[in-house]
């Protein structure tokens, strides 16, 4: 059953987040140089991935309105295929909540098949986005994904609401699924890695550069050895007093306190929501949490 651990080289999935202007699709070619040699990118902001043809050879396919995940696994798959080294996905937000993404159909879904009920169309939204999610991280390539930030606020104890910082424009969780995730800012356009699990960076690591894509092949043809993912949970806040309040429903949907603020269960992951069902401060959240799981289970075996 067990054998000797040893070391071998795997292919990378790195997150570039910033707001727009901050540089996220010029610092993906740069570290993709250093990656690898043969690079491709999907490009779903209007033909401005062609922009920076004379910085290296790549070869770019579109992808338009709409933003499905069949479009964007097809894309992939294709790259694949094709032997690229590397694959930049710009911009992985637009399949979240661009035109046509995961976010429109939800709404489409809840008018049309749900009667209203947004929560019940998440059952087939979220195998979509679960599918889209797994056939990066299998692809036996680079991937490289850019994702817009927004402001991100909490609700304190005391009901004020605080800025926390910046979150990538996508689903909740997704962040954790990544290698290395780097936040670029705009004024100096230089990057922080936020997570990081080859452990070649430590927090802020300045302007990317074909030499930080370098870095990370160096890793791998060193077969760093990868470790277990993080698991994928909503960050959820322990009991400090009584008063705190951690679940609300409102427009009929039902909502949990965590440390990002209130979170929408219709909207979590299988491993944030088996969360809740193990915490006592969320019972009243509990039957919803239980029926997305169920909703969930059912879409899953309908797919397969």
């Amino acid at each position: 059953m067990f054998k000797k651990a040893e070391r071998k080289r795997s292919y990378v999935k790195i997150a570039l987040c910033g707001v727009s202007g901050s540089g996220k699709t010029y610092s993906a070619l740069l570290m993709a140089q250093g990656l690898g040699e043969k690079i491709a990118m999907i490009d779903t902001e209007n033909g401005s991935g062609e922009l920076y043809s004379d910085l290296y050879d790549y070869d770019v396919a579109q992808i338009v309105p709409p933003f499905t995940t069949t479009n964007y696994i097809n894309a992939i798959k294709e790259a694949e295929k094709a032997g690229y080294d590397v694959l930049i996905i710009d911009s992985l937000s637009h399949v979240w909540n661009g035109a046509g993404g995961l976010l429109e159909q939800q709404e489409q879904l809840a008018r049309t098949k749900y009667k209203g009920n947004s929560w019940a169309a998440w059952k087939d939204i979220t195998p979509m986005h679960d599918k889209l999610v797994q056939t990066i991280l299998q692809s036996k390539m680079h991937v490289i994904v850019t994702m817009r930030s927004k402001q991100d606020y909490i609700q304190t104890e005391d009901k004020k609401i605080k800025k926390v910082g910046m979150a990538p424009v996508q689903r909740e969780g997704l962040e954790y699924e990544f290698t290395i995730m780097f936040d670029i800012d705009r004024e100096k356009h230089e990057a922080t890695a936020s997570k990081d699990r080859t452990r070649l960076f430590d927090n802020t690591v300045g302007a990317i550069t074909p030499e930080t894509g370098e870095a990370i092949r160096q890793w791998i043809d060193g077969g760093a050895e990868m470790s277990e993912p993080d698991p994928v949970v909503v960050p959820v806040a322990e009991p400090a007093a009584k008063s705190i309040e951690y679940v609300k429903f409102e427009d009929n949907k039902c909502f949990v306190q965590g440390n990002h603020g209130w979170q929408n269960v219709e909207e979590l992951s299988v491993e944030a929501l088996k969360v809740i069902l193990s915490k006592p401060q969320f019972e009243k959240a509990h039957s919803c949490a239980q029926a997305c799981l169920d909703a969930i289970e059912v879409a899953t075996g309908a797919i397969e």
